[in-house]
């Protein structure tokens, strides 16, 4: 990885901007990074991470269901998600659905998804496995032009939606129970957010694919909350860490082109949560030893 920026870094990135489809990858990457990051960091401090895993389940079935029939697979994929989204809200207590409800939602949708998998794959009017894989793995620099500004303008929708909600959200996430004796309305928040999610795992599915986009949601917002845990800083820190494993994994798939995008940004991500765990690990360790050896070095006057 680090070989391959170093040659897009010389030749390699003069005509970066000039190929269509890096700047369509850019352009949608971008937002939907930032999104993700935003959104992540939500889920990762409410533990709805499961939540998100079974979103992106969703998001296999919309996308194949919409095929199936013959529709725009981003139809299905988004009202897919977003309706499951908000059906998971409205089913939990306060907001937060349980294991049990979200095991259940995860395994009838995945059943559906390969219901539709079956109908769309023996359909004689649709015969493209490129599709299927599209759904799964993500095809960011397949986007045309039209779709990579659909996906920014839904991008940039996301994140100005999560940060108007960032405030009482934060709240209710801390503590439930006083942020609902202050008048926040936990429930209804709790609810809208799982519908943003919903939009956040439909748009990450066009960059990472279905299977993979959790990665992209929990990863860079997981070290966010390990590198501070003040929540402001932590939340913008996430947006740029996605943005971050965005670029590099994109830049990476460029450069080497036997290196799938989807499988660049996800190591990327993952290399940069475990960099923020061994630096916590550091932090952590570093803290204990002051505490440790500090009373024992403290000079006591003499009661004489």
């Amino acid at each position: 990885m680090t070989a391959a920026l170093v040659l897009a870094a010389g030749s390699g990135i003069a005509d970066l901007f000039a190929h269509p489809f890096m700047r369509n990858a850019l352009l949608a990457g971008t937002a939907i990074a930032a999104a993700s990051g935003l959104v992540g960091y939500f889920v990762v401090l409410r533990s709805q991470v499961f939540s998100g895993d079974a979103l992106s389940h969703v998001a296999f079935a919309g996308a194949l269901g919409a095929l199936a029939f013959g529709v725009d697979a981003r139809v299905g994929l988004f009202a897919a998600t977003i309706l499951v989204g908000l059906g998971l809200g409205a089913v939990g207590t306060r907001g937060r659905p349980d294991d049990v409800v979200i095991g259940t939602v995860f395994t009838w949708i995945l059943g559906l998804g390969v219901l539709f998998l079956s109908i769309y794959t023996t359909s004689s009017s649709t015969g493209n496995g490129a599709a299927n894989v599209n759904v799964l793995f993500g095809s960011i620099f397949g986007l045309s032009t039209g779709e990579a500004v659909a996906a920014a303008l839904i991008g940039v929708a996301l994140c100005a939606a999560v940060l108007v909600i960032a405030r009482p959200l934060l709240f209710a996430s801390i503590d439930e129970a006083v942020a609902a004796a202050r008048g926040v309305p936990v429930r209804a928040l709790g609810i809208v957010f799982l519908g943003l999610v919903g939009v956040c795992a439909g748009e990450a599915t066009q960059a990472v694919g279905a299977l993979l986009l959790v990665g992209l949601i929990a990863a860079p917002a997981g070290a966010a909350q390990r590198l501070t845990d003040r929540p402001w800083l932590g939340l913008g820190l996430a947006a740029v860490l996605a943005v971050a494993a965005m670029w590099i994994g994109v830049l990476v798939a460029y450069v080497d082109g036997d290196v799938p995008p989807s499988f660049s940004i996800m190591a990327t991500a993952g290399a940069i949560y475990l960099g923020a765990y061994a630096v916590s690990r550091v932090r952590t360790a570093r803290a204990v030893a002051r505490v440790g050896r500090g009373p024992a070095h403290r000079t006591w006057p003499d009661p004489a």
